[in-house]
């Protein structure tokens, strides 16, 4: 079992950051690729950011492209998700990801064997 928990999430300006952290109980951390996802209210969960499992590959969705950055700290078992320039429509729970299958990575949601609770972002214009 793995439990999967994210922190740093808050209310902010556009124009501001965040950086989100998730933190893994998990053995053998390094083998999981991590995703994050968000989930605006009536909307669909969608991809954010994907990693595999020594950070060599990473993947984001296009409207954060140059935006967010997705890193890990296999040590710490720890996945982060900086977030620059925020804008109000980046707003939504955000949710990180395990897949158990670490060298590459996915962006379908399906892929991914578990989920953290979700910590909330807020962007006010």
């Amino acid at each position: 079992q793995v439990l999967l928990v994210e922190s740093g999430g808050g209310l902010v300006q556009a124009g501001g950051s965040l950086r989100l952290a998730c933190a893994a109980s998990v053995r053998a951390f390094s083998r999981y690729a991590m995703g994050w996802f968000r989930q605006a209210p009536g909307k669909e969960r969608e991809f954010v950011a994907a990693i595999n499992w020594n950070g060599g590959n990473t993947d984001y969705r296009d409207s954060v492209k140059g935006r967010f950055t997705i890193s890990r700290d296999n040590a710490k078992n720890t996945v982060y998700l900086q977030m620059n320039s925020l804008k109000p429509e980046d707003t939504a729970v955000y949710y990180c990801a395990a897949d158990r299958h670490g060298l590459g990575y996915a962006i379908d949601a399906y892929e991914y064997d578990y989920w953290g609770q979700g910590t909330q972002v807020t962007v006010s214009s």
